[in-house]
């Protein structure tokens, strides 16, 4: 029978009986050292480990001495293991799902597993720790009281530009992943469609070694890496859109040259849209010219 264990600097655990069900661990992003101790305790336990890549799995488990087998699965062949897995947890076993580093599902394959063992009836354990979201949100001194953890953003310009003008009014906090050989590209067009002076962070290896943490405008960390790519996959963090108050005499001046020649709700719903005001304040101020006539 296989030992399930695990080595801290040399010295064996034996790790706890795990409850049967599906277990999604968090690993380390970088630093080895950021697992937690339940993360060994169900790694050793588990009756398998499922991998984002088995061979960048190894590292960790290597190196804390878990022999638990490991099986990969990843975007391309998930959905055709999803019924094995599922079988294998109604006879009561006990599966570990990890990723190449971070919590499994944030920007990671693990959601249509999870959710097709949630349909299923079957138990799902959360066993959290290490997220470069969460990592870059702590360092990065911008708001974290409200953020929107957008992933990877298009690869093709034209498709990035029109995700990025979606977002380009949002009041929170926006953090993106990105790759390395796209960062200047990516930071470039948010400086173009988000504003030069937004403030921006740009997160370089979190937890490792050669951490590095840039903030300034989106129009400097797009000259700082215009050129050349960074080692690593990025977080960027983009400061919210400040609140604009429309100028009063503006909008409803457009208000009325509308209503010209719309009806008085299309006419409202146009200003509206445009000036980033309450429907119901356009409303009022069409019924008064309208009143007026």
């Amino acid at each position: 029978m296989r030992e399930r264990r695990y080595f801290i600097a040399g010295t064996p655990f034996e790790a706890p009986e795990l409850a049967p069900g599906l277990h999604v661990v968090a690993t380390p992003i970088g630093n080895l050292r950021d697992i937690t101790l339940r993360g060994l305790e169900t790694l050793a336990a588990a009756d398998v480990v499922y991998c984002e890549d088995t061979r960048t799995s190894a590292k960790l488990l290597d190196h804390f001495g878990i022999t638990t087998p490991r099986k990969a699965l990843h975007e391309h062949n998930e959905r055709a293991l999803i019924d094995t897995i599922v079988a294998d947890l109604w006879r009561q076993g006990k599966v570990a799902l990890i990723s190449d580093a971070g919590t499994p599902l944030l920007s990671d394959p693990g959601f249509p597993l999870v959710r097709a063992v949630r349909e299923a009836g079957l138990p799902v354990f959360a066993e959290p720790g290490p997220s470069a979201l969460l990592a870059a949100l702590a360092v990065a001194g911008l708001p974290t009281d409200a953020f929107s953890f957008l992933g990877f953003l298009p690869p093709k310009s034209e498709a990035r530009q029109a995700a990025l003008r979606e977002h380009k009014d949002r009041r929170e906090t926006l953090v993106f992943y990105e790759s390395p050989r796209r960062l200047g590209e990516t930071l470039a067009a948010m400086a173009e469609i988000f504003g030069a002076d937004r403030l921006g962070v740009v997160a370089l290896e979190l937890t490792k070694k050669f951490e590095r943490v840039f903030r300034a405008p989106l129009s400097e960390l797009a000259t700082q890496f215009a050129e050349g790519e960074t080692k690593g996959e990025a977080a960027i963090l983009v400061a919210g859109a400040e609140e604009s108050v429309a100028d009063p005499d503006e909008w409803q001046a457009a208000l009325a040259e509308a209503m010209v020649d719309r009806p008085l709700r299309a006419a409202v719903d146009e200003v509206a849209d445009r000036f980033g005001l309450k429907r119901k304040l356009v409303y009022d101020a069409a019924l008064a010219l309208k009143a007026e006539e």
